[in-house]
């Protein structure tokens, strides 16, 4: 409804949810299904959320009509990308490039691409997936160029917490690697009290051992500051939010306390 604003001028993440949320707890729906990276790091008094399905890619999707990859864009192109994320992540690689604001649906985006507005975007290569809409991917961008949102990739379904019998359906579709990556993800972004302002990135895996790998990011959002950390540890429920937590108290040391001001 609001597409001329960023998102943080005009309420942030709850937005998405807020409707969703408000008919589970009027008993209008039963269950919500909600792309994770959507969902507060807060849910509302009254629901739970037992259910994760597997995980989509998490990478994000490289999308220009002139250029193969941002490293060949030539200086002053213009990125355009809604997502702090993203913007700090490129400027801090590619300072010589220009990023705006751009915000609507992936058909929206890419029309406003077609027409010239901008010269390149990047979304998520997860959403445009589920749409069927992957002929539209020039490249995918390596975990090292780019990390996603937090919980990127991710669908969870949740409900009200006083609903037993829909508690134990969503329970039996639960797949406990994505619910552990996730909540590891998002303790790491609770901790740094994440929001639509601040650009912050991680992703957490199982790696060929078996062991839960870790990367997180927290940066400026003109990219001239980044901090990044990494662990490795048990890939366990418990385990892994300790993981996320103790990585966002690190990271939040590690930029001070005048750093959410910038």
């Amino acid at each position: 409804m609001i597409l001329d604003k960023p998102l943080a001028d005009i309420g942030g993440k709850g937005l998405f949810t807020k409707e969703i949320d408000d008919a589970i707890l009027q008993g209008r729906i039963d269950i919500a299904v909600h792309s994770m990276k959507d969902v507060p790091t807060y849910l509302p008094e009254g629901t739970i959320l037992p259910c994760n399905l597997p995980r989509e890619d998490a990478r994000d999707a490289f999308i220009c009509l002139t250029a193969n990859s941002l490293a060949e864009l030539p200086s002053g192109c213009v990125v355009g990308s809604a997502s702090l994320r993203r913007q700090s992540q490129i400027l801090c690689r590619y300072p010589s490039l220009k990023v705006v604001n751009l915000r609507g649906n992936v058909q929206t985006r890419l029309t406003k691409l077609k027409n010239g507005d901008v010269h390149a975007t990047l979304l998520a290569l997860a959403g445009l997936k589920r749409l069927n809409m992957v002929e539209n991917v020039t490249s995918i961008l390596s975990m090292e160029e780019m990390l996603p949102a937090v919980a990127q990739g991710a669908i969870g379904i949740a409900c009200r917490s006083n609903d037993n019998k829909m508690m134990e359906y969503l329970s039996s579709l639960n797949h406990e690697d994505t619910r552990s990556a996730v909540a590891c993800e998002r303790e790491f972004l609770t901790v740094l009290d994440g929001n639509c302002r601040t650009p912050i990135a991680a992703y957490a895996h199982r790696d060929k051992d078996g062991s839960c790998s870790f990367r997180g990011l927290l940066a400026s959002p003109d990219g001239s500051k980044v901090y990044e950390t990494t662990r490795i540890g048990p890939y366990s429920f418990d385990d892994m939010v300790e993981m996320g937590k103790d990585a966002g108290h690190e990271l939040k040391a590690k930029a001070g306390p005048g750093f959410y001001d910038c």
